[in-house]
């Protein structure tokens, strides 16, 4: 019954966002191309450049003659990579978004968005029995935020496996698996869609490009994706694994293509005859959240936690100068609603005190 409230007072409206693509173009700057798009002045990519400087950049860009087009090519070696010179019982090549990223390339409560990218293993591609990991959905902010919501791994058994991993809290567990055989050394594409949200869904599918067959997929339509004072999810691709068991490994490249991402859904306004919309700010809030554009039909504010619960109820006394103090609020997303007469309005913000 908690979930109640996602019907009670939150509207889903369909709004498609401008798609973002990372696209390989051809040899060169491909450092400056990936981050041009996933965080423009930051630093997107973790790789282990740092201690093989010798080798160079470990992503670059070559033109593949099955997909007559330029893809990304993710490099890892058994020696001497590691975790960009952090962490050395494992290594990681990794692009992602990021806090630095644009807006519409995080995913927060309330949206959907789709994720595609395609992807090639290597002819005769070890896996580690511990993890190798190719794609990540990762929470930020929060107690959780060292455990990815979903992970697809290769693992190396009898047989070799794809794994899709997922974790509510602090325990993962497989959603689905596969034989890992018969994707190594064919181009796939994967779809992703996930709604974000405490009864949130998910889905994946990867189909083989040459005969559009489908190889692997899994769907739920209630499953928890989102955590407690979460602040957005980001994705990660590229090659991370563990070096526990190294002699299981050898130098790998796995090449990327058509990186994708898509919000085709958000929180919008309850519909109302008299609806005409309110703003907070400041947005983080610290103490107290300022209000702009209340309806002159508005007489009360509620705030939700993600999880339904009401935390604060106050009328509304000066619709032009309402402040509301949530100095006693833990930091983390919360629903603000403000109710009336043929009124009923709904906002997120975050709370950072």
């Amino acid at each position: 019954m908690k979930y109640l409230y996602v019907l009670t007072f939150l509207f889903i409206s369909l709004n498609i966002h401008g798609q973002v693509v990372l696209d390989a173009d051809g040899p060169g700057n491909t450092y400056n191309l990936i981050t041009s798009v996933l965080a423009p002045g930051y630093n997107p990519i973790e790789v282990p450049d740092c201690n093989h400087t010798s080798f160079g950049n470990h992503i670059d860009e070559v033109y593949d003659t099955d997909l007559n087009a330029n893809v990304f090519r993710f490099y890892i070696h058994v020696l001497p990579d590691n975790d960009r010179c952090i962490k050395f019982d494992r290594q990681r090549n990794e692009i992602k978004t990021y806090d630095q990223s644009p807006e519409n390339l995080l995913g927060i409560v309330g949206e959907k968005v789709i994720y595609k990218w395609k992807f090639k293993l290597s002819s005769g591609f070890q896996s580690s029995p511990n993890f190798t990991h190719l794609h990540q959905l990762k929470s930020v902010g929060g107690s959780l935020a060292s455990m990815p919501m979903y992970t697809l791994t290769a693992r190396k058994g009898s047989p070799d496996r794809l794994e899709l991993r997922y974790a509510e809290t602090d325990t993962q567990i497989t959603l689905a698996q596969t034989d890992l055989l018969p994707l190594v050394d064919t181009w796939m594409e994967v779809t992703e869609r996930i709604e974000y949200g405490i009864s949130g869904t998910y889905d994946i599918e990867i189909k083989k490009i040459s005969d559009n067959s489908v190889l692997f997929a899994y769907t739920n339509n209630d499953i928890v994706n989102w955590r407690q004072n979460a602040e957005f999810v980001r994705p990660k691709w590229g090659i991370y694994r563990s070096l526990n068991n190294s002699q299981d490994l050898r130098d790998e490249n796995v090449l990327f293509a058509n990186f994708s991402i898509q919000e085709v859904e958000t929180l919008s306004l309850a519909p109302s005859e008299s609806n005409t919309g309110f703003s907070v700010f400041p947005n983080p809030a610290k103490n107290s959240i300022h209000f702009s554009g209340l309806h002159q039909e508005a007489d009360k504010i509620e705030m939700y936690t993600i999880d339904g619960r009401k935390v604060i109820e106050k009328a509304i006394i000066n619709a032009t100068k309402e402040i509301l103090d949530v100095s006693i609020l833990s930091n983390g997303t919360y629903i603000i609603k403000v109710s009336g007469s043929r009124l009923n309005q709904s906002r997120l913000i975050s709370i950072s005190n």
